[in-house]
């Protein structure tokens, strides 16, 4: 299903999200989890059962699951760090911005992992196909 991603309640799932673990700072892989409602909504005048539809230009400002690695991301160096799009519904513009839709790359914790958008749909009426 290619469902449209909306702020309200989703979730996107990336793994493995390597992190530095104490103490020995062992790289150990961990899930990373990012929530819609976290998201900053750039077009909110569009919306879709109730959410603000979401496009490519947003970041959720944080994603969790990777709290123990304290010793921060190997790419990213960072822990729970912003998730954005990678990949969007080019077909379907909202404000000039791609519309993203269930399935699309992500990239999770900054820079630290890629993951797939809408493991969990924000809403489940409006298709977006492409």
């Amino acid at each position: 299903m290619v469902f449209q991603i909306t702020n309200l309640l989703g979730m996107h799932l990336a793994t493995p999200d390597p992190c530095n673990t104490p103490p020995s700072m062992a790289p150990v892989p961990y899930p990373n989890i990012a929530y819609t409602t976290t998201s900053i909504p750039t077009a909110t005048h569009v919306f879709s059962c109730c959410g603000i539809a979401l496009t490519m230009a947003v970041k959720a400002v944080t994603s969790i699951g990777d709290s123990a690695g304290a010793g921060m991301g190997i790419m990213s160096g960072l822990i729970m760090g912003p998730a954005s799009y990678v990949t969007g519904c080019f077909t379907v513009l909202i404000s000039g911005q791609p519309a993203v839709n269930t399935g699309k790359l992500t990239m999770q914790n900054s820079t630290n992992c890629y993951g797939t958008a809408g493991l969990l749909p924000s809403q489940a009426r409006v298709f977006i196909l492409g």
